[in-house]
């Protein structure tokens, strides 16, 4: 039983936003100490390259395969594998295969408003 006022989210009732060149973005959890958010990036996308101030952050691959570059060094993700980024630590995600990425973002605190452009 759930307690009053929880219900199950999924991008399909979640907030939605868009990012990017075609990228969505829904928030599952979004409270000031912590944010996760499903992600959906196209074949070629990539975000900018950039740190946070205070974000300790994991991205999970749910679906697809991610390349995820932090501090010049490559990590290829597949399904089912993450990677933690700390604080101060500049970092871009890239979506190289041939295939849509589907992964989530664990942040802590949320990243919004704490993104710095390298």
């Amino acid at each position: 039983m759930t307690q009053p006022g929880l219900f199950p989210v999924s991008s399909s009732n979640a907030e939605h936003y868009p990012w990017g060149d075609g990228c969505d973005g829904w928030h599952l959890v979004r409270t000031p100490a912590l944010s996760i958010i499903q992600e959906r990036m196209p074949v070629g996308a990539a975000e900018v390259m950039h740190y946070h101030q205070r974000a300790h952050q994991f991205f999970f691959v749910l679906s697809g395969e991610a390349t995820l570059e932090v501090h010049g060094v490559i990590h290829r993700l597949q399904a089912h594998q993450g990677l933690e980024v700390p604080p101060l630590s500049p970092h871009q995600l890239r979506n190289e295969s041939a295939h849509e990425l589907l992964f989530t973002v664990t942040s802590q605190p949320p990243s919004h408003g704490d993104r710095i452009l390298v």
